[in-house]
């Protein structure tokens, strides 16, 4: 007779296969909740951010895709920490590979490939998926269709390569076949009181669409190498007065 301890290793199991078939990965290379996502890690299946899947960022302005490129550079750090290499291809890149450095990439894991038309960064994007060598691949671009989407997913079924793909000020907007579907903007940092420096890279992070996970906004900032919830200063003051009023 099973116990329920059996039942729910059953059901774990029957979960995880039925993840597994619909382009879901724990990729062997990285251990799934190693990626340190903080608050809206429960926003996914199984509740750890989904690998060996492509992800989908919109940015609809410049300064947005200077965001997003930090945002995606956050990803990056824990997908490249064990060793690990990355491929960026773009038509228009819009990152400075030694800014790397401060979310603990070394620019010599980043292999850049700057091409001259949309449909070579495309067809250099789905190759790197297909090597099993790479972590992860990023590309910038600014259209594709649902078909070219689906080569992309299907180039990363086999070798388990985690695809970031950065579409900027997209005409188009309609559903690809990818897992997620993010929009990364800025927002003002704070420092403490009185010390120089321009503040931690800081985000308003929407998670539009994810696959049977929950969709969502988080306020989060890229502190101590990791993602951690961001609470601006004027709310931290909010906290303090109102304890000194309960306890008045």
């Amino acid at each position: 007779m099973k116990t329920l301890a059996d039942k729910n290793e059953a059901i774990r199991q029957l979960k995880a296969k039925i993840m597994e078939l619909e382009g879901f990965s724990s990729s062997p290379k990285l251990p799934a909740d190693s990626l340190g996502l903080g608050a809206f890690e429960s926003a996914f299946p199984g509740g750890s951010f989904p690998l060996g899947t492509v992800h989908e960022f919109i940015s609809l302005h410049p300064a947005d895709a200077a965001s997003t490129n930090g945002f995606i550079s956050g990803l990056l750090a824990s997908l490249v920490r064990q060793g690990g290499f990355c491929l960026w291809v773009s038509n228009r890149r819009s990152i400075f590979p030694p800014g790397l450095k401060r979310f603990g990439i070394a620019p010599e894991r980043v292999i850049f490939i700057d091409l001259k038309k949309e449909k070579d960064v495309l067809w250099a994007m789905e190759l790197g998926l297909k090597c099993s060598s790479l972590s992860a691949v990023v590309g910038e671009l600014q259209e594709l269709s649902f078909t070219e989407s689906q080569r992309l997913q299907l180039a990363v079924e086999q070798s388990k390569v985690t695809g970031l793909l950065h579409r900027h000020h997209p005409k188009y907007q309609h559903a690809l076949a990818c897992t997620t579907r993010w929009k990364i903007v800025s927002l003002g940092s704070h420092l403490p009181e009185g010390m120089p420096g321009v503040g931690f890279p800081t985000w308003q992070v929407s998670l539009l669409k994810v696959r049977n996970g929950r969709p969502g906004e988080w306020k989060m900032e890229w502190k101590e190498g990791r993602f951690q919830p961001f609470a601006p200063r004027e709310s931290r003051k909010q906290v303090h007065l109102s304890r000194e009023q309960h306890y008045a």
